[in-house]
């Protein structure tokens, strides 16, 4: 039990640092200009908690205990490209159909950085894994 939360909060660590870099990069340049007046002010705090607390426990049930148990890094990296890709895709291709002039440079640029953050994500989560728990058979 020790290992999955020391591999679930380096996973979050790593998606949260890096998401947040993005998102504070990003949102005046990228998502302001194209979704104006349907963005909040101030995000609202117990739905991106939700989000992230579900999203990290996905890409370590989807992603890094698959590889984990074949001791392949790079499966962790590619099984969190597709959950990241698939995920992202449901959202904004959601979009994309259901809400009027929703921007495909959002979806484009939603789906590239969801596909690359999950697997960077996975794939730090698979090394902490590794590291603090040794065999795929500890832990």
């Amino acid at each position: 039990m020790r290992l999955w939360i020391v591999t679930y909060l380096a996973t979050a660590l790593g998606f949260l640092g890096c998401d947040a870099v993005w998102l504070s990069l990003m949102a005046s340049r990228l998502y302001r200009p194209a979704l104006g007046g349907l963005l909040r002010d101030a995000f609202a705090l117990a739905p991106a908690i939700a989000f992230y607390v579900i999203y990290i426990a996905g890409i370590l049930i989807f992603a890094v205990a698959p590889a984990r148990a074949t001791g392949d890094w790079y499966g962790a990296t590619r099984r969190g490209a597709l959950l990241g890709l698939m995920a992202y895709a449901t959202y904004d291709l959601t979009n994309q159909a259901t809400l009027r002039d929703w921007p495909l440079a959002i979806t484009l640029a939603d789906l590239c950085w969801g596909t690359a953050l999950t697997a960077l994500a996975a794939t730090i989560g698979f090394i902490v894994a590794r590291w603090a728990g040794g065999s795929a058979s500890t832990g």
